[in-house]
């Protein structure tokens, strides 16, 4: 059967699906898509999975899309992060029977990508990404899809959704803030630029951004003329969007513990953070159970938590504090599912005076820069945790070792490593040379030894076993063991 392509894929395989969950690191896996799915989502995408890591580590692959196959949680695609087109390949040929489409990630902004030379920060190198694109659609049986980010030019936007068009992308999602637009910098996405790709496209396009209630999906839809449109931050807070309604925290909260236990298993951060972004509001409030939940260790732990939450919302619902919960900034009750509104970005003041330059210096970043010391005041409370386990840790950014990247694949390499390579390439190494590295914790060649010398030792001692054999066949009749053996071989000799 031939491959779908287009618009067709879209029809046939997606079923038209018009509301989109959105890849989400650690936060889109199978329980969260399953509750997204019975509350109007019609499409899931699969967190973002490196693509390079999917190919070397079973164990990888298994935790991420291989125990995860279920018949519910269809239509889905999987997300990769990749900028080698033939990692890429063998990463999307591993996952093309368990998904259906692959998406290239062309949109994550976080520092993480910048290091790994993915997501965003690929936008630039178009003949790199028309490769892997095309090389994808020409080999994969399922669909090659896109996730970008815009230019701030709407024509640069246009020929770049169009490229991609043109090496082979299907299907292409559109998130309207640009590279530099995340965290403080946020901002609101521009639905223009998604509605001029568009209209310069001949495949499917879903929106994403700006999507917190019912409304907004239904206004994008008409405003840009998309296919879909994608959530991310308003499905988190309300996994009930794309139905329409804002129920109780409780009730999305509860339901997920329980979709939870009965698809294990669920990386326990994962839980927690979902509870942190279902309960936001409420934990503002109820500081206490917010350093609780931080601190259980276990899944009961978490539900015991969010009980106590649940517990506290109803007495002040008894209480009838319902109308003084409104006047507090929020549309409904901070017991509600709710979008949280990000503050936008200050504008700087332009009057030629300092002030502007301090407004602008606190909104470019979330905190200060740590001093030369590393003192506790300047330290963010994670590092402070770490300074108090030891006290000798050095947080100074200009005294920091530089890491020397591996050869191999560009991973920073150990520093004590023997083949001067990353843990993953020193252990395909080890293993094919049979040796060992002892900063990489591998003992190939020890192993090998010892294995060799208890096969030695059991020769041996088998060797040892034949000879006392032979010994004990060839060896003259044995002395008699008692008195009356030998008056019996006495009598023997009399009669003879």
């Amino acid at each position: 059967m031939a491959k779908l392509q287009g618009f067709d894929f879209w029809k046939n395989t997606l079923k038209e699906a018009r509301f989109v969950v959105a890849p989400m690191v650690d936060q889109s896996e199978l329980a969260w898509r399953l509750l997204s799915r019975r509350h109007g989502a019609q499409l899931c995408y699969t967190p973002m999975l490196h693509a390079q890591v999917f190919v070397r580590d079973a164990n990888y692959r298994k935790e991420n899309l291989y125990n995860e196959v279920c018949e519910e949680d269809r239509p889905l695609i999987t997300q990769f992060c990749a900028n080698d087109p033939e990692v890429f390949l063998q990463a999307a040929l591993l996952a093309q029977d368990y998904c259906d489409a692959i998406d290239l990630n062309l949109g994550c902004p976080q520092m993480i990508a910048k290091r790994g030379h993915y997501g965003v920060f690929l936008q630039d190198e178009w003949e790199l990404l028309e490769k892997m694109v095309r090389l994808a659609n020409e080999k994969l049986s399922v669909p090659i899809t896109c996730k970008i980010r815009v230019f701030k030019e709407v024509e640069k936007t246009v020929r770049y959704a169009q490229m991609l068009e043109k090496a082979g992308c299907q299907l292409l999602t559109v998130h309207g803030r640009t590279k530099d637009q995340k965290g403080a910098m946020t901002g609101i996405a521009s639905w223009e630029h998604i509605k001029a790709v568009r209209k310069a496209v001949n495949i499917p396009v879903f929106a994403n951004g700006n999507i917190q209630h019912l409304s907004d999906v239904e206004r994008c839809i008409q405003e840009t003329g998309v296919q879909g449109v994608m959530s991310a931050e308003g499905n988190l807070h309300n996994p009930a969007l794309f139905e329409g309604c804002s129920p109780p925290v409780w009730e999305m909260a509860e339901e997920y513990l329980e979709v939870v236990k009965q698809y294990p298993p669920c990386t326990l951060s994962y839980v927690r953070a979902h509870l942190f972004k279902l309960w936001h509001h409420t934990l503002q409030i109820h500081q206490d159970l917010r350093e609780e939940l931080a601190k259980v260790k276990t899944l009961e732990g978490l539900a015991d938590v969010s009980k106590q939450l649940r517990l506290r919302c109803q007495e002040e619902i008894a209480k009838g504090k319902d109308a003084e919960e409104k006047k507090g900034g929020l549309p409904f009750p901070h017991w509600i599912c709710q979008p949280y509104v990000r503050p936008p970005p200050k504008e700087p003041v332009a009057n030629g005076n300092s002030q502007g330059s301090e407004v602008k210096k606190t909104v470019c970043q979330k905190r200060a820069l740590e001093d030369s010391d590393g003192t506790a005041d300047t330290l963010s409370k994670n590092k402070q945790k770490k300074r108090s386990r030891n006290p000798n840790k050095n947080f100074c950014p200009e005294q920091k070792p530089k890491y020397i990247k591996c050869d191999q694949c560009g991973n920073p390499k150990g520093n004590k490593c023997v083949f001067n390579l990353c843990r993953g390439c020193c252990k395909k190494k080890a293993y094919k040379e049979v040796a060992d590295c002892p900063s990489h914790g591998l003992r190939f060649k020890t192993k090998a030894e010892k294995r060799k010398a208890e096969e030695d030792e059991q020769k041996n001692d088998e060797q040892k076993e034949e000879s006392v054999a032979e010994r004990s066949s060839s060896s003259p009749q044995p002395f008699p063991d008692s008195c009356t053996d030998i008056q019996e071989q006495s009598k023997a000799r009399l009669l003879l």
